[in-house]
């Protein structure tokens, strides 16, 4: 095992957005593309109903926080990485928003309690299906491996946010591109969740707007 699949020796730090995030091999490194998902987070929050926004498998915490810190929401982050969480809680500390920020270190369908409801959830699940990742030597297995599809943790992200967004909330998918879009469509709607619109950075990374179909449509 080498690289980033071998306990690392030592954290790194860079920017993302307003943000200086810190990390190391046990988790993914930051991607600057996803702050687009931070960023549609904080506008969505500006007519969103009021609560702290949900982060799925947030990892070293760095999407949501951006959003959180944006939109001066609270937020609560899941991860089941005690790598993760711990970066988690060092980036919001770094960030001066710890007292914002909810860090529960745990499986995402056991670790929100079946009462919650978010206005907004954002989700960053594993997406390459099994047979690719060995594209990626760098990055930690458990966070890039989607399983025989690339859609496993899709799936589970799903189920959490059909469950605990709130009728008139929205959800924020982080996804392969267009294509695996089209995938999340049907298992989508078989949550009572709709695709609403799609934002892409490349073919192989997008972020798709869900909202449950009682939805009242309100501006994105």
């Amino acid at each position: 095992m080498t690289g980033a699949r071998a306990v690392a020796d030592a954290s790194e730090t860079l920017d993302f957005g307003i943000l200086n995030v810190a990390f190391d091999g046990r988790v993914l490194r930051p991607r600057p593309w996803t702050a687009m998902q931070s960023n549609w987070a904080a506008e969505l929050a500006t007519s969103a109903p009021a609560g702290p926004i949900l982060e799925l498998c947030a990892g070293a915490g760095h999407i949501g926080l951006l959003a959180a810190v944006l939109s001066g929401r609270r937020l609560v982050q899941v991860d089941s990485s005690p790598a993760a969480c711990e970066f988690a809680r060092q980036n919001a500390d770094a960030a001066g928003a710890r007292d914002q920020v909810d860090i529960r270190c745990g499986d995402i369908e056991e670790a929100v309690r079946p009462d919650e409801r978010f206005p907004l959830v954002i989700a960053d699940p594993p997406y390459i299906p099994r047979a690719e990742v060995a594209r990626f030597p760098d990055d930690p297995l458990t966070a890039i491996d989607g399983g025989q599809s690339g859609l496993d943790v899709v799936v589970a992200c799903l189920d959490v946010a059909g469950r605990h967004v709130m009728d008139d909330g929205a959800c924020l998918l982080q996804v392969r591109g267009p294509s695996q879009v089209a995938a999340v469509r049907p298992l989508a709607h078989a949550r009572a969740l709709v695709v609403d619109s799609v934002r892409v950075a490349d073919d192989e990374r997008a972020v798709a707007l869900l909202r449950p179909t009682s939805a009242d449509r309100w501006t994105s």
